[in-house]
Parts: structure tokens; sequence; C-alpha cells
């Protein structure tokens, strides 16, 4: 249940007993899609800013040390506030 790093989240609810995500990974391969890591990497490199909602992390049990490095850590104002200034906000 606790974070494990992005190269071991599911891919979707259909696993296919284990083989979704081999097949999925293998199409990703196929047509050079790069994996969430690298994507995380890349996005740090150019500035993108990654928000850990700290009520989530609080209800959940996280500590800041059982995820990535390079976060910012935030409330729910303070994430409003700041997708209210920016050009381009993604909630997930």
């Amino acid at each position: 249940m606790m974070p494990r790093g992005p190269e071991k989240l599911g891919l979707s609810k259909m696993n296919f007993g284990g083989m979704g995500p081999k097949m999925i990974k293998h199409v990703m391969k196929k047509h050079n899609v790069v994996s969430l890591p690298q994507l995380i990497e890349m996005a740090q490199e150019q500035g993108v800013k990654l928000v850990a909602c700290t009520m989530t992390m609080d209800l959940l049990g996280l500590q800041k040390e059982e995820l990535i490095d390079g976060l910012d850590y935030a409330g729910v104002a303070a994430y409003l506030g700041d997708a209210n200034e920016a050009k381009v906000n993604l909630f997930i």
C-alpha cells in the first residue's frame, strides 16, 4: 500500500493476471514512448512544479521521505493560489 516509486505503479485496472502491464510496456517500448520515471525527470529538469497535497499525505499517513525527491508540499489553498496564477495546471 505504501509508495514504491513510479516504476511500480499500476498502469491501469486491466491487470489480466499481471500480463496487462507487460503488454502495455511492450507497446510503449515499440512506439518509443518515454517511461514514467523519465517523464518525471524531464518535467523536473524543465522547471515543472510538482506539488504533493499535505492533507492527503496526512490522511494516508505518508511522510515526505516516502515520496520522490524534488516535490513541493502545500495545502489546498496554496495549490489553488498557484494554479490561479499558472498558465497550465494539472490536478491528479
